[in-house]
């Protein structure tokens, strides 16, 4: 092996890492990957499409691993009331309801603005949008909600996946936003945190439908086969414990560090291109 294929592997480990660790957290991965390939000049070799749908594909399988029994619970409990009409089954079944309902907007949006959304990145509009995240988080940094699953509703379900739909844009973090919505409108943090990385799967899954072609059609799969998986591995890795710690920061709520962070980050992004 020599120095430019350890590179291409080291290069591909470190986005997967990278990845991986600010997916679940409330700093915008895909603002965060486009500022590191910016200023450190990183280029993804191959289909950049097939990147995209290997990490999100690890990260996606990392909230399936952490949430598993709240996945199952659904299922059986959400699916089996359509059969069973048992009264205490209603709350999963509604809970499923809510799910279909957050994920229409982001679909609808990204279909439809998938376009003019990729016309927005740049390191300019991360640093802006990153500055946005940082009040939104501030904002609601002490909110302590009492409604839980059982006290959602369809208009809940709505406004959260309106911010989701809205952090289609880079720099806007998609848990953060759909955080933020969930405790403004009075959800408990735990339950807040819950839609909000189960709303990911459906998303998440209709991404990877719609990049699967891409993949199909990337010349360059062949050669690039074990940087892609190594970049799978780390991605996968990285979003699992980054979720497990963010759990933990958001049951002691302390949102505030997020918001300190993204305040600090946009401003000094927006100095340092500037400068240049």
């Amino acid at each position: 092996m020599d120095i430019e294929q350890l590179w291409l592997l080291l290069k591909f480990t470190f986005l997967g890492l990278f990845q991986g660790f600010t997916e679940p957290i409330p700093i915008s991965s895909s603002g965060h990957l486009q500022l590191a390939q910016y200023f450190l000049g990183i280029e993804i070799e191959g289909n950049n499409f097939t990147f995209e749908l290997m990490v999100n594909s690890a990260s996606l399988i990392a909230v399936l691993l952490v949430f598993r029994e709240d996945i199952m619970r659904l299922i059986t409990r959400g699916f089996g009331y359509i059969k069973t009409r048992k009264p205490e089954d209603k709350t999963e079944f509604n809970f499923i309801v809510y799910l279909i309902i957050g994920t229409i907007p982001a679909g609808v949006i990204g279909v439809l603005f998938d376009d003019d959304i990729s016309r927005l990145s740049g390191p300019q509009t991360v640093a802006i949008t990153l500055m946005i995240t940082g009040i939104a988080l501030f904002l609601i940094r002490n909110l302590r909600g009492k409604r839980g699953e059982s006290g959602m509703s369809i208009k809940d379900a709505l406004i959260i996946g309106g911010a989701q739909a809205i952090a289609l844009i880079p720099g806007i973090s998609r848990s953060g936003a759909t955080i933020v919505a969930a405790m403004a409108r009075g959800i408990h943090q735990e339950t807040a945190l819950r839609y909000s990385f189960l709303l990911f799967v459906p998303v998440s899954l209709g991404g990877m439908v719609l990049s699967f072609s891409d993949f199909l059609q990337d010349d360059n799969l062949a050669d690039l086969w074990m940087p892609y998986l190594l970049a799978f591995i780390a991605s996968l890795i990285a979003s699992y414990f980054s979720l497990k710690w963010f759990m933990n920061i958001m049951a002691k709520g302390n949102l505030i560090y997020f918001a300190i962070y993204c305040l600090t980050v946009g401003p000094i992004v927006l100095l340092v291109l500037w400068i240049s």
